[in-house]
Order: C-alpha cells, then sequence, then structure tokens
C-alpha cells in the first residue's frame, strides 16, 4: 500500500521536473527562432531578401515546434503565450515561467549571432550599426512608416499569427499538419510586416535583437512588447467569446 505522503512528494517532483523541461524547452525554441530568423537577416539579408528571411523565421519555427512543442506546446513568443491562456487553452500559472523562458532563450540567440559576427573583423559593429536586425518606425523602418501604421501591423499580423495557431492545435484540427500551418503562417505576417517594422510579432524575439543594436532600438522596444501582445490578446479574446472551437 503506498504511502500518502510519499506518493503527494513524488507527484510534486514530478510537476517541477516537467515545468523544468518545458521552461528549456521554450527556450530552446525561442533561441533557434532567434538564430534562424535575426542570424538570416544580419548574415544573409541582401542575398535573400525579404522573401528570404520571412522563410527562415517560418521555418524556424516549424523546427521548433517539431523539435521542442511535443514537450512544451512550442509557444516561443510572449503573445503566442497570453493568447491561448485569454483563449483558455493554457494555464495562467505557466504564463509568468513560459515567458521568461522565451525572453531568456531569444538574449541567448542574439548572443550567440553577437559572437559569431566577431569572426570577423569589423562585422560585429556594422550588424549592430545596421539594427542587428531589430525593430522599428520612423527613420528605423525598413520603408520609414510612422508609429501609428507600426502600431496598427503589429496587432494585426499578431492576431491573425495566434489565430492560426489557436486553430491549428485545437482538438477539430489536424495536429500532424499543425507546426507546418503556423509556419507558413509566420512566413506570410513577416511578407507583410518586413517592408513596415521589420515584422516584429514576438516581443521575445524584438528584444533579442534590440539587445545588440545601436541606436532607437532599445527606446522603441515598447511597441515591439505591447501591439503583439495585444494583438494575441483579441485572437484568446476571439476564441473563447466567439468561436470556442474546444
Amino acid at each position: 500500500m503506498p504511502v500518502k505522503g510519499v506518493t503527494v512528494a513524488n507527484r510534486e517532483a514530478a510537476v517541477t521536473i516537467n515545468l523544468t523541461k518545458q521552461f528549456i524547452a521554450e527556450a530552446l525554441g525561442t533561441c533557434v527562432l532567434v538564430v534562424g530568423g535575426v542570424g538570416t537577416a544580419i548574415f544573409a539579408g541582401s542575398t535573400v531578401t525579404w522573401l528570404g528571411v520571412a522563410f527562415a523565421f517560418g521555418l524556424s519555427v516549424v523546427v521548433g515546434a517539431y523539435a521542442f512543442g511535443p514537450i512544451s506546446g512550442g509557444h516561443f513568443n510572449p503573445a503566442v503565450t497570453i493568447g491561448l491562456w485569454i483563449a483558455g487553452r493554457f494555464p495562467g500559472n505557466k504564463v509568468g515561467s513560459y515567458v521568461a523562458a522565451q525572453i531568456v532563450g531569444g538574449a541567448i540567440g542574439s548572443s550567440l549571432l553577437y559572437l559569431i559576427c566577431l569572426g570577423k573583423s569589423g562585422f560585429a559593429s556594422q550588424a549592430r550599426a545596421a539594427g542587428f536586425a531589430s525593430n522599428g518606425y520612423g527613420d528605423q523602418s525598413p520603408s520609414h512608416f510612422g508609429v501609428g501604421a507600426a502600431m496598427l501591423t503589429e496587432t494585426l499580423v499578431t492576431f491573425i499569427f495566434v489565430a492560426v495557431i489557436i486553430g491549428a492545435t485545437s482538438k477539430i484540427a489536424n495536429s500532424a499538419m499543425a507546426g507546418l500551418a503556423i509556419g507558413l503562417t509566420l512566413t506570410l505576417m513577416h511578407l507583410v510586416a518586413i517592408p513596415i517594422t521589420n515584422a516584429g510579432i514576438n516581443p521575445a524575439r524584438s528584444i533579442a535583437a534590440a539587445i545588440y543594436a545601436t541606436g532607437a532600438a532599445w527606446q522603441q522596444i515598447w511597441l515591439f512588447i505591447i501591439f503583439p501582445i495585444l494583438g494575441g490578446a483579441l485572437a484568446g479574446l476571439l476564441n473563447r467569446y466567439v468561436i470556442q472551437q474546444d
């Protein structure tokens, strides 16, 4: 007959290990996203153009989803985590841990990229001066779009992205195709947003790039935290109170 105290202790230990694994998986997945997407923009952006960078972000999400999604669900983005929580699809007591893991993973990813930049004389300074693939509006926008356009763009594209995630991972969806659908959606949203804001969509990704950027990137980071989260929250509200897929 099992001892009650031991059983409870074992359960608590199992939960702790599980949360630790999820934290690590979210950090690794976000790191992959930053290395794949931001790395392509820094090292090959002039060659592959905006189209190639958009596909790099989409493919990075697909890679992360299939590698780490089975462990953590594959959010890799605070806007996704918050949107899923508002939709009633994710427990609130894990939101803080997931967001922290994503920010840490993104920072690790951009730090690795910066170390690679140091491998070529003068390249790190050039990459920082060019913005380190950070997001921006006004003079920091690739096509010089203003702050209002940036706010609307980040809200809209993140709303669409999170809405697709919620739909693709619902009980009635084909879960085997979810990662691909999500990756292609992220590619499409980057094609829309890169000329306007350099496509934030993900506060963890935006923070990661701003760490090593010079200029106004850090002063403008507020927009790329608030409005992607707003877009994700609106997608969660739509699902919870209108669509209710699960």
